[in-house]
């Protein structure tokens, strides 16, 4: 079953997708762990690291990408 909230971009990282598909962010393999890195849009679509819906998450960091437990902490009240 292809993943619905994560998708592959290359060898370390992952691009993080919310319940819409809307993106919010990246993992990134840094130093032995996955590291959380948020995105956000601005009106004229400028991206902005560190910033939307997850910026209260951002540099948070998991040991494996499993996305019931990602499911859980990034999204808890979907």
């Amino acid at each position: 079953m292809p993943s619905t909230l994560l998708t592959r971009i290359h060898e370390g990282v992952f691009a993080l997708n919310d319940g819409s598909g809307q993106h919010v962010g990246y993992f990134k393999w840094i130093q032995g762990q996955w590291k959380f890195k948020a995105v956000g849009y601005g009106p004229s679509g400028q991206v902005m690291p560190g910033g939307g819906p997850l910026t209260e998450r951002h540099n948070t960091t998991m040991a494996q990408l499993d996305e019931a437990q990602i499911q859980a902490i990034f999204f808890k009240e979907e």
